[in-house]
């Protein structure tokens, strides 16, 4: 008897063998990117759940004392003495952003969807109406209020507003229209989009993280190239990631499953230290 028939009497089913390899394999892609997208998700909440720590204990808190004063210290253009529509749009915007944050959190928790699928549809109407008012109060307080920053990030802002607005509309077009799963590919751009100005800060303190300080811009006049790139990107960069994990999601093929999966690892690792170094240095301190 030679080598390859002892090898073919000890594995009778050699294409079977490789047919059930191949399913492992598949079953474990899935798995790998399944779990990598709960994982950053998870990162996320914890990092947007102490953006509303920081919020309620700031801001809120600091109205509620009668002090909104004390915004413009972290503001440049927080509260200013007159400026009733100005102060009415800020306020407004702030006090939205606790509301946003939470309801935006619940709509993409699949166990809220399936076991309480009435709270799901008026959470959802109130989520798309706050952040329909959240995006305009933006545009108003960037164009007519001397919004921080210079005209580039004026532009980024305002898009991510846009993109904002856009995302809202088709959530609910499709919701209407009982296209379910498009309607949640919608919901899951409009959180990344909702969730601009969160991007912007992690961002921002991971660039200070990794470069030991500020660099590419100049802090005191809040200007420079990387702060405009950051204006755009803190909306685009979400989306892009986005799009690439729906088609990994989409795609049979086992190396798109895992090198998506290894880039939300990636991603989780970097939004964590984002959020971590910007709690301690920047909201820690202010409460």
């Amino acid at each position: 008897m030679t080598q390859d028939t002892a090898y073919e009497t000890a594995n009778p089913y050699p294409a079977k063998n490789a047919l059930q390899k191949s399913k492992r394999l598949d079953g474990l892609a899935k798995t790998s990117l399944k779990y990598a997208a709960m994982l950053w998700f998870s990162v996320a909440i914890i990092g947007q759940l102490l953006f509303v720590y920081y919020i309620l204990g700031f801001y809120v808190l600091s109205a509620m004392k009668g002090n909104l004063a004390a915004w413009s210290n972290v503001l440049p253009h927080g509260y200013i003495k007159g400026d009733s529509a100005g102060n009415f749009a800020i306020i407004t915007h702030i006090f939205l952003a606790t509301s946003i944050t939470l309801a935006g959190i619940l709509q993409l928790i699949p166990q809220v969807r399936a076991r309480a699928p009435k709270f799901h549809r008026w959470n959802g109407r109130i989520y798309l109406s706050s952040l329909i008012i959240a995006a305009t109060t933006g545009l108003y307080m960037v164009w007519f209020r001397n919004g921080v920053g210079d005209f580039t990030q004026h532009l980024g802002i305002s898009l991510n507003a846009v993109l904002i607005l856009l995302c809202a509309a088709m959530a609910l077009r499709h919701a209407l229209a009982r296209q379910f799963t498009q309607h949640r590919r919608w919901a899951l751009r409009l959180f990344l989009v909702a969730n601009g100005v969160w991007f912007f800060r992690i961002g921002l303190m991971f660039w200070i993280a990794i470069n030991q300080g500020p660099a590419g811009f100049n802090p005191k006049t809040f200007e420079g190239p990387f702060l405009s790139f950051i204006s755009f990107a803190n909306s685009l960069i979400p989306l892009i990631v986005c799009e690439l994990y729906l088609r990994a999601q989409d795609s049979k093929n086992k190396a798109v499953h895992f090198s998506m999966a290894g880039t939300l690892l990636v991603l989780s690792a970097a939004s964590g230290m984002g959020i971590f170094v910007a709690f301690m240095g920047m909201w820690l301190p202010r409460l």
